[in-house]
C-alpha cells in the first residue's frame, strides 16, 4: 500500500466518534460495519432512537441488529421510516413473466422466492440453487435513476453448516485512498449503470417488456447525510463511461474495481445468525454475498428504501 493510502486509512481510523446515549454501538473495524445493542426493531422507535440509529449508520455505513423477531409489517415500518419503500425491477419483470406463463418465471423464483409483495424482495439459497443474488462485488439497483438510499436485509435461516457471510466495502475510504492526480480525473465523469448487465448478462432472466432500468450517475458522487464524497460505481450494473473511449473506460473501470476488492483494509464481514437485520447504506458501500455454503440453505427478506438522485 502506497503512502497517500495509508494516510488516508489513518486518518479515517482516527476520526472523532459521536457518543450515544439509547444505543450500543460495537465497531467490527474503524472502517467499516457496526452491532447496534438495545434496540427492540419489533416496537415503535423513537424520534430520539431513530436518531441516533441513523447517526450510527452515517457513521459506520452497514449496522446491525441479532436476535430480532420481525413480521413483515414490522421490516417494512422500519424501513419506512428512512423513506418510501422502493420496489426491485425484479418484481415488474417476474409478474410479466407470470401473466404470460412464461418459464421466466420459475427462473426468477429460484433467485428471488415467489412473494408477491412488491415492497418486500426475498433472497433464498438451497441445493437446487444455480446462483444465488448478490453474488460478486456490487451497490443495488444502481441502474435505477433513483437507487435505494438502503436496504434491510432480515436473515431468518443463515446456512446450517457456517458460511453465508456477507462482505461490505466503505466507498467513501475506495475514493479517499485514491491519488489526488486520479480523484480530480474522476469528479469530471459520469458512468452508465444497467439493469440488463446483472439480470440478464449474470443470472439469464429474460429481458422484461420495455427493458431493464438504465441512468447515467457521476463516478462520484457526494452523500447527502454525511457530505462525505464516495466512488460510485460497481462492476455489478456499470457498464462504461460514456466520456472516454472503450477501451479507456474498461481499463479505467477496471483499476477502479481492482483498487476495491484487493484493499482489505477498506472491508468487513457481517456473519449472519438467525433472525439478524442487517441494514447498509447503498450511497457509500458495495457488498458481496459469499456463496460458500451450497448444498446448505440460507433464507432471508430484503427491504430497501428509495434514495435521491445521486450528484456530484
Amino acid at each position: 500500500m502506497d503512502q497517500h493510502a495509508l494516510n488516508a486509512i489513518r486518518a479515517w481510523n482516527q476520526r472523532q466518534r459521536p457518543d450515544y446515549k439509547l444505543i450500543t454501538v460495537k465497531a467490527v473495524n474503524p472502517s467499516i460495519g457496526a452491532e447496534i445493542l438495545g434496540v427492540d426493531l419489533s416496537e415503535q422507535i423513537s424520534p430520539v432512537l431513530f436518531a441516533e440509529i441513523n447517526t450510527a449508520l452515517n457513521e459506520h455505513h452497514v449496522i446491525y441488529f441479532r436476535d430480532q423477531q420481525l413480521s413483515d409489517e414490522d421490516h417494512k415500518r422500519f424501513g419506512r421510516m428512512f423513506g418510501k419503500l422502493h420496489s426491485h425491477p425484479i418484481h415488474a419483470a417476474k409478474a410479466k413473466a407470470k401473466a404470460a406463463g412464461d418459464q421466466a418465471a420459475v427462473a426468477m423464483n429460484e433467485l428471488y422466492g415467489a412473494g408477491d409483495d412488491p415492497e418486500i424482495l426475498q433472497v433464498k439459497a438451497d441445493e437446487a440453487s444455480k446462483n444465488v443474488a448478490g453474488e460478486g462485488w456490487h451497490t443495488d439497483v444502481t441502474c435505477d435513476a433513483q437507487p435505494p438510499m438502503g436496504s434491510m436485509l432480515y436473515i431468518t435461516q443463515p446456512p446450517e453448516g457456517g458460511g453465508g457471510n456477507t462482505m461490505f466495502l466503505n466507498m467513501h475510504l475506495a475514493y479517499e485512498t485514491l491519488s489526488p492526480t486520479m480523484k480530480g480525473y474522476l469528479e469530471g465523469l459520469t458512468a452508465i449503470h444497467s439493469g440488463g448487465k446483472p439480470y440478464t448478462g449474470f443470472y439469464d432472466v429474460q429481458v422484461p417488456e420495455g427493458g431493464w432500468p438504465q441512468s447515467e450517475h457521476p463516478v462520484v458522487i457526494r452523500h447527502p447525510g454525511n457530505g462525505r464524497k464516495a466512488l460510485y460505481v460497481n462492476k455489478g450494473f456499470t457498464l462504461r463511461i460514456p466520456q472516454l473511449s472503450p477501451h479507456e473506460s474498461d481499463a479505467l473501470l477496471n483499476m477502479l474495481y481492482e483498487h476495491c476488492a484487493t484493499m482489505p483494509e477498506l472491508q468487513c464481514r457481517v456473519d449472519w445468525t438467525p433472525n439478524m437485520l442487517t441494514f447498509w447504506d447503498n450511497r457509500c458501500t458495495q457488498h458481496h454475498a459469499v456463496w460458500d455454503y451450497f448444498p446448505n440453505r440460507r433464507y432471508g427478506q430484503r427491504v430497501s428504501i428509495i434514495g435521491e438522485r445521486p450528484t456530484a
